[in-house]
């Protein structure tokens, strides 16, 4: 590929996800706080307000992006992207009753817009400078999550909750001008049937980010409000942790950046073993010192456990496959956004919020147990094309 190309391509992939992901996970990290302390809700209430967002997205990118063609999803990637710049500043006008329609309009915006971002990146045809773009915009997303909650930190020591969703607009803004440069992938035929749900390729990147996404769902919606309740820190100490946890995130897909795996098995296996590790900690955390190591080892598998996911589906999906594998990819977490977050608030309300971190232990190892079944197939393609190489 032409490198004025590439690099166009690169630039526009890092600056949109930049642009998003903080956005994004800033809207996902406030309205917990928003609600609780502004607005009153329940434990069980932060835990649906933070659903609705995730249904919204769940319905663009399973129920509609996934089944359009091409021109018309990209006319449907652009008005999304434009949407999404009209509705966060809404946010600041929001009461306990308008922030309900408002999280699912930005919810719906956002479900066709990271599905189109992910295809993009995995347009290129050869597999190890596919999966290296994939790890640079897995690692644009640390990068927003470690900058995002800092500036947001910085934010918060001098004005309110509300008054941070007219900071973040203009990256909503840049995201909707980026948006009309993201390319989309040609379709060799009008009716290309994938059996998404059938390929271990994409078993393995489901049940990963299961392992994963269950207990930082969780973490997303009640870490804050743990940590300011049970721990008595500042609006801004909590965005700081956040940005801690982002760091160690970001140091692993600098990893994936500069080494792509061979083994995807391998670092699954690591990212789960951390996942547990972290969650044991926060469960016997007694002060702000322990709960913020526990977020620190947290970060090592966010970081991971992603862009494996994303690499699982890159290696077993053709390239005209894979925005029905992206988007459908994409709303299983959006459903794991839906139910987890219900689920952990009516938990926590019954045994408070830490004893509900702990519950999720024995759900990351079941998972576990299942994942050995299908990982071995997704290296099993590498293995495959490296003999192939050998022998010619």
């Amino acid at each position: 590929m032409d490198k004025k190309v590439y690099l166009q391509m690169l630039l526009v992939i890092v600056s949109m996800t930049f642009a998003i992901r903080a956005s994004n996970n800033m809207i996902s990290t406030t309205i917990p706080l928003l609600v609780k302390y502004d607005f009153h809700f329940t434990q069980s209430e932060v835990g649906i307000i933070s659903a609705i967002l995730s249904l919204g997205t769940f319905i663009t990118s399973g129920l509609v992006n996934s089944r359009l063609k091409t021109s018309e999803r990209r006319k449907f990637f652009i008005t999304s992207s434009v949407l999404y710049a009209l509705v966060l500043p809404l946010f600041y006008f929001s009461t306990p009753i308008t922030i309900w329609v408002i999280s699912a309009l930005a919810g719906l915006s956002l479900g066709a817009i990271m599905p189109n971002v992910i295809t993009y990146a995995g347009l290129l045809e050869d597999r190890k400078a596919r999966e290296r773009l994939l790890s640079i915009y897995t690692l644009a997303l640390s990068i927003s999550l470690v900058a995002g909650p800092a500036l947001e930190s910085v934010i918060l020591t001098k004005f309110t909750l509300r008054d941070v969703f007219v900071f973040f607009e203009p990256m909503a803004i840049a995201a909707a001008i980026l948006s009309l440069f993201v390319k989309f992938p040609q379709e060799e035929s009008k009716n290309v049937k994938v059996n998404v749900l059938s390929n271990p390729g994409f078993k393995t990147a489901v049940i990963n980010i299961l392992t994963y996404n269950i207990p930082f769902s969780a973490i997303l919606a009640f870490g804050g409000i743990y940590a300011v309740t049970d721990l008595h820190v500042t609006y801004s100490v909590v965005t700081s942790l956040f940005s801690l946890f982002f760091t160690t995130s970001l140091l692993a897909r600098i990893y994936l950046s500069v080494r792509p795996p061979q083994s995807v098995s391998h670092h699954v296996y690591a990212a789960i073993s951390m996942t547990v590790i972290g969650l044991i900690m926060i469960l016997t955390s007694i002060n702000l010192l322990e709960f913020a190591l526990a977020l620190l080892i947290l970060g090592f598998p966010h970081g991971l456990t992603y862009p494996l996911s994303v690499i699982s589906i890159s290696r077993t999906f053709k390239p005209e496959e894979r925005n029905a594998a992206n988007s459908s990819f994409f709303a299983v977490m959006m459903v794991i956004g839906i139910i987890v977050p219900s689920v952990a608030g009516y938990i926590a309300d019954l045994v408070g919020i830490k004893d509900m971190f702990g519950l999720l232990i024995p759900v990351v190892l079941v998972l576990l147990a299942f994942l050995r079944r299908y990982v071995k197939y997704v290296d099993e393609i590498v293995k495959t094309e490296v003999k192939a190489v050998t022998r010619s």
